[in-house]
Order: C-alpha cells, then sequence, then structure tokens
C-alpha cells in the first residue's frame, strides 16, 4: 500500500527534480551568465591584489596637461618624446595604447614619431580598425611598420552586460590583440588551445585599478622618474585623465573604474603567462549542477527541510570554499548554476513535503510586500536627506562669497531648465540642477583674503582661486551615488572653454562633458546679472549679450543658443530692450577676472 508520506517523498523528489533540470538548463543556455560572472568578480574581490612588478602603465594624466601646458589630442613629436625616453630608460617593450591612424597635421612631427618607433624595434601600436584582411594604416601602413620593426594590434575588448570588461580576445579587428602580440614578441606566444572556443580568455587581474604601478606622462618625459622604475618592464602608454572617457567596469574589486591601459597590462601579463585562469567545460558545469541539485534533493527527503536547509547551506559553503582555492590555483569552476540547482532541487522538495510551509510561505511573501514598501519609503527619505544634505554643503562654501548662498539655487535651478531645453529627460535634468548646487564646493579651500578680495587677484592668487576647480572634484571623487558622481564631473570642467583656453585640462569642444558646458554658461550668466564685491549688477540685456559674444569662444555654442531660450521665456521684453553698455567693458578687469575664476 503506498502511504501518504511515500506520496510525498515521491512528490518532493518530481519537484526537486524538475526544478534542478530547469536550472541546469538555464545554466547550459547562458541565461544564468550574468549570475556566473559575478561569481567570478567576487571571486577576484576574495583573492586580493596580486604581484605585477613586470608591468607598467605611463599614464597620460591630468597632471599631463597641466604640467606640459598641452591640451588633447597631444602633438606627436611628445610621443616620440617619450619613446626615445623609455627606450634610454631600458625597458623591454613599448605598448603605445594610442591610436595613429591617420597622419597629424603636422608632418614633422610624423616623422619624428617614426624615427623614434624605429629605434625602439618591437613597439606595438594599438588601433580599433582594421580591413578584411587585418591590414592597418597605423603611421602609413602595415609595410611601413614592417621596415621599422614595429606592429599594430587590436585595442578593443569584449565586454559584458553592463559594459564589464571581463577577458580578451586571442584577435579583435581581424589583427592579434594587443596582449597577444606582445606576448608573441617576446616569446611567449599564446595558442589556440589557451582560449575557449570562442577565442577569449578571462583577464588575470591582478587586482584593482592602481595595481599596476603607473606613472604620469609628464613626470617620465621630463625626467622625474628614475630610469630603474622602468628598466626590464613592458610598458603602456596611454590615457587616463577621465575626461577622455577611457575607463572602464572590469571584474576587478575596487571601488574606481580602470583605465584603459590598465587593462591593456593586466591582458598583456595573463597572455605573458600563458592565460592561467581556465573555465572547466561546459559538460564538467552541466554535470556539477545536476550533482549537487540532486543532493539537496536528497537530503531533504533523508532529514526533513528544517535540517536538510542547515545541511544544504554548509555544503554550498563548502563547494564556495573549493571554487575559492581553485581559482586561485587558475581553474574557474562554475558556482552559479551548482549553486542555484542545489538550493532549487532542495526548496522544491521541501515545498512539497510540508504543506504548512505553503502557508507560511505566503505570510512572508506578504511580509515581503510590506517590508518592500517600507524600505521604498525610507529609501526615499534618505534621497531627500542625500540631496537636502548636497543643497546644505553647496550653501556652506557660496555663503564665504555669497552673503544669502542663493546664488547655487539660482544658478542650479537654470542649469535644470537648460538641460530640458537639450533634450534631458526630466529626471536627468533634475540629477543635474542638484549636482550643479556643487559646482564651486572647491572654495571651502580658498582663503578669504583672495576669496573676498574687491580688488583684481594677482597671478599667484589667481593660480591659487583656480585650484578651487580640482579640489572640488577631489573632494567629491569615489562616491557611488549619481547625483555625486555627475557633480564631480560638473565641478571639473565647468572652468573649461570651448575654444580650449579654460582650465584645468584645457580640454576644447565636445571633448568637455554637456553637464560642465550647461553649468559654465549658467554660471557666469548669473554671476553677471547681481552684485558682487567687486562689480555692480548687469543687466538681464547687457547679461545676454555678453553671453552671445561669447559663444563659439567660451561656451558652447548650442548651451549658449538653448539658454537664450530659457531666458526669453523669462526675460523677453527686458532682452528686447537691448544692452544698456557696452558689454565688453562692462565690468573691470578685476570683475572679469573674478567671473573667471
Amino acid at each position: 500500500m503506498i502511504t501518504t508520506g511515500r506520496v510525498r517523498r515521491l512528490a518532493g523528489l518530481s519537484a526537486g527534480t524538475v526544478a534542478v533540470v530547469a536550472v541546469t538548463v538555464l545554466g547550459a543556455t547562458g541565461v544564468l551568465q550574468g549570475a556566473e560572472h559575478s561569481t567570478i568578480d567576487q571571486r577576484f574581490d576574495v583573492r586580493g591584489a596580486e604581484p605585477a612588478g613586470e608591468l607598467a602603465v605611463v599614464a597620460i594624466d591630468e597632471k599631463t596637461f597641466s604640467s606640459l601646458d598641452v591640451t588633447w589630442p597631444m602633438r606627436r613629436n611628445l610621443h616620440a618624446q617619450m619613446i626615445d625616453r623609455l627606450r634610454e630608460d631600458g625597458v623591454r617593450r613599448i605598448v603605445y595604447d594610442v591610436q595613429f591612424t591617420e597622419p597629424s597635421t603636422r608632418p614633422d612631427d610624423d616623422l619624428d614619431l617614426l624615427d623614434a618607433v624605429e629605434r625602439a624595434p618591437g613597439t606595438v601600436l594599438s588601433t580599433g580598425e582594421s580591413d578584411a584582411q587585418g591590414r592597418t594604416r597605423v603611421l602609413g601602413g602595415d609595410e611601413q611598420l614592417a621596415e621599422i620593426g614595429a606592429e599594430a594590434a587590436g585595442s578593443t575588448f569584449p565586454s559584458d552586460s553592463g559594459g564589464v570588461i571581463r577577458r580578451y580576445t586571442a584577435e579583435n579587428t581581424h589583427l592579434a590583440s594587443m596582449a597577444a602580440a606582445t606576448a608573441a614578441g617576446l616569446s611567449h606566444p599564446v595558442t589556440p588551445a589557451d582560449f575557449a572556443k570562442n577565442g577569449d580568455a578571462l583577464i588575470d587581474f591582478r587586482g584593482p585599478a592602481g595595481t599596476i604601478p603607473t606613472y604620469s606622462f609628464a613626470d617620465v618625459l621630463e625626467g622625474r622618474i628614475d630610469a630603474s622604475e622602468l628598466k626590464g618592464r613592458i610598458v603602456v602608454v596611454g590615457a587616463t585623465a577621465p575626461v577622455l572617457q577611457d575607463i572602464h567596469p572590469t571584474a576587478a574589486a575596487g571601488p574606481r573604474l580602470m583605465p584603459g591601459p590598465e587593462i591593456q597590462a593586466n591582458a598583456i601579463w595573463t597572455a605573458m603567462h600563458g592565460n592561467p585562469l581556465r573555465e572547466l567545460p561546459d559538460w564538467i558545469g552541466t554535470l556539477l549542477a545536476l550533482t549537487l541539485g540532486l543532493s539537496g534533493i536528497a537530503l531533504v527527503l533523508r532529514f526533513g527541510p528544517l535540517r536538510a536547509l542547515i545541511a544544504v547551506a554548509a555544503a554550498a559553503a563548502a563547494y564556495v570554499a573549493i571554487a575559492i582555492v581553485a581559482f586561485d590555483a587558475g581553474t574557474v569552476v562554475p558556482m552559479a548554476a551548482p549553486l542555484l540547482a542545489m538550493l532549487a532541487g532542495a526548496t522544491a522538495a521541501a515545498l512539497v513535503a510540508i504543506a504548512g510551509e505553503i502557508a507560511m510561505r505566503a505570510h512572508l511573501s506578504r511580509y515581503s510586500v510590506e517590508l518592500e514598501r517600507e524600505v521604498s519609503a525610507r529609501t526615499a527619505e534618505l534621497v531627500e536627506t542625500q540631496l537636502d544634505v548636497v543643497l546644505r554643503l553647496a550653501r556652506a562654501a557660496e555663503l564665504r562669497d555669497d552673503d544669502t548662498g542663493e546664488h547655487i539655487d539660482r544658478m542650479s535651478e537654470m542649469c535644470g531648465e537648460v538641460a530640458l531645453e537639450l533634450g534631458f529627460t526630466a529626471t536627468e535634468a533634475k540629477l543635474l540642477q542638484h549636482a550643479s548646487a556643487l559646482h564651486d564646493i572647491g572654495k571651502i579651500g580658498v582663503p578669504d583674503s583672495i576669496l573676498l578680495k574687491p580688488g583684481k587677484l594677482s597671478d599667484e592668487e589667481f593660480d591659487t582661486m583656480r585650484t578651487h576647480v580640482v579640489q572640488g572634484a577631489e573632494l567629491l571623487t569615489g562616491s557611488t551615488a549619481p547625483v555625486m558622481e555627475l557633480a564631480e564631473i560638473v565641478a571639473r570642467t565647468h572652468h573649461e572653454k570651448w575654444d580650449g583656453s579654460g582650465y584645468p585640462a584645457r580640454i576644447a569642444g565636445e571633448a568637455i562633458p554637456l553637464p560642465g558646458r550647461i553649468a559654465a554658461v549658467c554660471d557666469v550668466f548669473d554671476a553677471l546679472t547681481h552684485e558682487r564685491p567687486y562689480k555692480k549688477a548687469w543687466t538681464i540685456a547687457d547679461a545676454c549679450a555678453e553671453i552671445q559674444r561669447c559663444a563659439g569662444s567660451h561656451f558652447d555654442p548650442k548651451v549658449a543658443a538653448a539658454l537664450m531660450v530659457v531666458l526669453e521665456r523669462e526675460y523677453g521684453d527686458l532682452i528686447r530692450q537691448g544692452p544698456a553698455v557696452e558689454t565688453s567693458a562692462a565690468a573691470s578687469p578685476h570683475a572679469q577676472q573674478s567671473l573667471a575664476a
């Protein structure tokens, strides 16, 4: 006779088996790939930083732009000088992660670069472009490169969901990748057997951003780095300045995004060591998922739901520990599908075995909904509190040179309106409105004797005043809150000018992030139209005329035009009256200087 208990066990076994098979199929078809990627990221986090002394990065950073007084793109004679410097310092191999696909506007500079590369045989040059045969136009083409002993290699990486870089390929854009080319050139070639079937391999990141020794381009070029620091190393040269936007999320742990040159350096280390992280074949992953899943069901049927869940947790912890140890030894054991299969099988069997647990889960589900509502409400309160702190912090800085602190309210609200005019969504515009309130937060670090000086600043005082941009950005950096990340961009770039004559990086045109361009024109307009210790308030018409005069030099013409549309809606009659004074002379020299700061 079949008892009720046996029926329940059979039903539990059937339900658990279905759940295990379903999860196993999901794992085999790639549906759980995102979860598996997350477990790999966590294993890098647990492992921590590893030595990488054979590599170094020479970073084209913000210090480079300010120290060398250059803008991007830099002249090629500077790159030529860098290659000569690295050669003289005795580096093992130069890998240049800057593209030289088209001739520059200075033929002599191009020749200097060719000559420098020829003096450093084996130099690997990056490109993201090639034809179907893998031919490139780097420095005049592949024949030219062959004559001077250099090689062009693909610089791009495949990315996973969210733009995360975890792998490199044997080749991309029909070329050997930079990592593969560098390793082959140093007698450490990687073979097809070292890669997965699709031609990629996990990058064995040495650690989070900053683990690879990194030196400023300016410091190396001007001899401030001892040659012994670079001698015998593979050196990757490339852009790391955030404004150049070659920074990416990676599998490596850490709060900062990783610059492209450091990713290249990690990929080169990986290729030089034969792709040490090896993933198990798919069939082993499927077998592990089935085995762990069925073991979870067996635990429930043998010990009951409560003790089985404890045993499943212990088994899962043991499996995780084994996977971490295996990862440190170079074997990537699949985790997502096996662990989820074990959990799914045990859960399904337990649900069927104990009818009373269904009611309990229904109760927990209702509680979960209520908790989610409460968490949502608390989260909304937290966001409001965060924005309130942002505004109070901004006012704390502004009150030092604005008696009321109303400048940030007017300026930030104007930024939001201009953003809407430029096509931002309401949410994006509101985020910019809040973020732009912190544009001058760096003035906290400027002495009152300079900040409140009514007369013209000396050159030294003006240089001190200008430091508020970098100080403000550094104060805001490192936060994961979207408003603070955007505030860092605004603080860093709102004194850049459309023609490249601004500061601190002297970037120009659309290389300046759009939020910074919006903040720049709104900040100046509000400063012009309100009284300061060093000037009287301009009329709306005078200020509009000045903004239009500076469009194309100081300001992005499109952003300036958007501001005019916003102002026309609010001050149309005043604007149409025309300026009351000659705008170019409407402010004293020290007033114009203070506006620029």
